[in-house]
């Protein structure tokens, strides 16, 4: 049986819901991947799978098997360009928030139409903004994708105006992250910059996928506490995830940045692999 394009999954079987007492539903128990789907093919796949196993070491349950998540995409028709998210929660179980001893988890996949974003925001680049709401300091779940995502739906509806592209976030002590959904990579001319995850905010696939390749083409690259200065004062920013690959930022609330030479050598390096969904990869 194939399902159809857009369908979702869920334990393998075609379906559009999840029993109402499921933790990820009740509790946000779980964590997630969005995958960039291009030539009708996941990218950047082990990257996501190892994240993925990661956040279901961390909460204290067993990840799927590789293969069933195999098994799930030989099901799907997938597009050529499109968006693969996978979900895993503990399942159902347990009394108020203690979990089962033994969960038996739930295993989800939709296959998704792919965003559509202006040309213009691969170059000359994007305009951010800083997001009053701030992320909550805590090691425990520092560098996972959970589900629980509340800090980010805040910080996003804080702005409406269409040209502002994303909003970067800070943790209550005021060290720059991450940007509601993409990660940082900063250019401070003798080396590139991302800021530290080690208690707050996601670890980047697609950031740490360009951090290598900008390794292999000799930048120096670091993990390292930022603030507003660091951003401001650089040769240039960008924002990448697995989706859009890479954005330049034109300006930060509104003070104009400079472009750095790096935005467009890894933005060559994604186009060279097609491993997200620029339009120099979809549009060619």
């Amino acid at each position: 049986m194939t399902a159809d394009t857009g369908s979702t999954l869920v334990n393998g079987a075609p379906a559009h819901s999840i029993d109402a007492a499921d933790r990820g539903l009740s509790y946000g128990d779980g964590v997630f991947e969005t995958i960039a789907v291009v030539e009708h093919q996941p990218r950047l796949w082990d990257g996501h799978l190892q994240r993925l196993t990661v956040g279901c070491e961390r909460l204290g349950f067993e990840a799927p098997a590789r293969h069933e998540w195999l098994d799930d995409l030989s099901l799907l028709a997938l597009p050529r360009f499109g968006v693969l998210r996978i979900s895993v929660t503990r399942g159902m179980g347990g009394r108020g928030y203690a979990p089962p001893p033994s969960p038996r988890p739930t295993r989800i996949v939709r296959c998704l139409d792919a965003p559509t974003h202006p040309t213009e925001w691969w170059s000359p680049g994007v305009a951010v903004r800083f997001c009053r709401m701030r992320l909550a300091i805590q090691p425990a779940l520092a560098g996972i994708k959970h589900l629980n995502r509340l800090e980010q739906v805040m910080a996003r509806q804080e702005w409406q105006t269409p040209d502002i592209a994303e909003g970067l976030m800070e943790t209550t002590d005021g060290r720059v992250i991450e940007a509601t959904a993409s990660n940082l990579i900063v250019d401070q001319g003798d080396r590139l910059s991302v800021p530290a995850t080690h208690d707050g905010g996601v670890d980047g696939v697609m950031q740490t996928w360009l951090l290598d390749r900008a390794a292999a083409l000799g930048a120096t690259v670091e993990r390292a506490a930022m603030r507003r200065d660091d951003l401001l004062t650089a040769r240039g920013v960008m924002l990448t995830n697995s989706l859009i690959g890479l954005w330049p930022v034109r300006t930060i609330a509104e003070r104009s940045m400079p472009h750095s030479p790096w935005a467009d050598q890894l933005q060559s390096e994604i186009t060279r692999s097609q491993a997200a969904l620029m339009p120099t990869v979809t549009e060619p």
